[in-house]
């Protein structure tokens, strides 16, 4: 059973493999998709999107869509682009004080309702389609405030970079977007007052939004777009991973895994 197959088993429906690069993805999407529609950012983005003249689905809780429930997923169609934008935090730094509904509901939220997502858009959507999954700058660095919610989108991150290459072979592109510190209901509190108290800036809803359309629009895939205040938001350059030093391997790489 190959990678694809094992991972999406709705993709095992016979379709042929792309022979070349995917093709460029059409602008504006006729039909797009966000979930977390009812958020700030999600909001944003779907407000966006129908200024590009797309036709937009926004799946959120708050209207019954649980993007942890995999039968929920069933349900969804093919889109030309689908923003996978659902979130939450758990809002406590203290590993002993954390409990084990806050530690699920933010895995699921965050990592099951993205990989859900994926699954089954890898078996619907086809070439040219695109995902824009929406990560943080959380998953590229530690967040002391919240290490759950780290883990979480150093998870999202290691998916969208991990799957890619095998939907690249149906034509799908994956990219996701890091957002650094947001003006949203998500940063809230004493969190909130310290940023403000340091002057630090916060981003707009709408630069998000901005930064999923380019990442949806970008020929690249397996990107994380980082998203920061003032600066125009551009893929991360991941360093490589250092190779052995065996006498006689150096310089030798490991075959796909």
């Amino acid at each position: 059973m190959s990678a694809r197959s094992s991972l999406f088993p709705e993709a095992s429906t016979g379709r042929r493999r792309q022979e070349a690069m995917p093709a460029s993805p059409a602008w504006p999407p006729p039909s797009a998709l966000v979930t977390g529609a009812a958020g700030g950012i999600g909001r944003a983005i779907v407000e966006r999107l129908e200024q590009e003249g797309a036709e937009v689905t926004g799946l959120d809780v708050k209207d019954g869509f649980d993007v942890t429930d995999s039968a929920a997923w069933e349900s969804v169609g093919r889109f030309d682009l689908a923003c996978l934008n659902a979130g939450v935090t758990t809002g406590t730094a203290s590993m002993a004080e954390l409990t084990d509904e806050e530690y699920r509901r933010v895995v699921a939220v965050n990592v099951d309702g993205v990989l859900f997502g994926v699954r089954r858009l890898a078996g619907v959507m086809g070439d040219g389609d695109a995902i824009v999954v929406t990560a943080s700058l959380a998953g590229l660095t530690g967040v002391e405030s919240d290490p759950i919610y780290a883990l979480t989108k150093h998870a999202v991150i290691g998916l969208v970079r991990s799957v890619a290459p095998q939907l690249e072979e149906f034509g799908i592109r994956i990219n996701a977007v890091c957002p650094g510190f947001a003006d949203t209901p998500m940063v809230t509190g004493e969190f909130r007052s310290a940023l403000e108290s340091a002057g630090f800036p916060l981003l707009r809803a709408e630069e998000v939004a901005e930064a999923v359309l380019l990442a949806a629009r970008s020929d690249g895939t397996g990107e994380a777009w980082i998203v920061q205040p003032g600066r125009r938001p551009e893929p991360y350059r991941f360093r490589g991973i250092p190779g052995p030093r065996v006498p006689g391997a150096e310089g030798i790489a490991p075959p796909p895994l």
